[in-house]
């Protein structure tokens, strides 16, 4: 199929997820480090009591 003289979707045998892949698995240590940071931030003595705390809503 052509638009214009041109065929717009060629396909090129190009690799994508493998030289993503280490990429890929940083960005997965990274969510998991922040997530458990945020979840000690939010049990700490500090917030506990916090009203924008989930953690005290689910509670009562």
């Amino acid at each position: 199929m052509s638009w214009l003289g041109v065929a717009p979707f060629k396909k090129f045998p190009t690799p994508v997820l493998r030289p993503m892949a280490p990429f890929l698995a940083a960005a997965a240590v990274i969510f998991y480090g922040v997530n458990s940071a945020q979840n000690a931030m939010m049990n700490s003595d500090e917030f506990k009591n916090d009203p924008r705390n989930p953690n005290v809503k689910a509670a009562h």
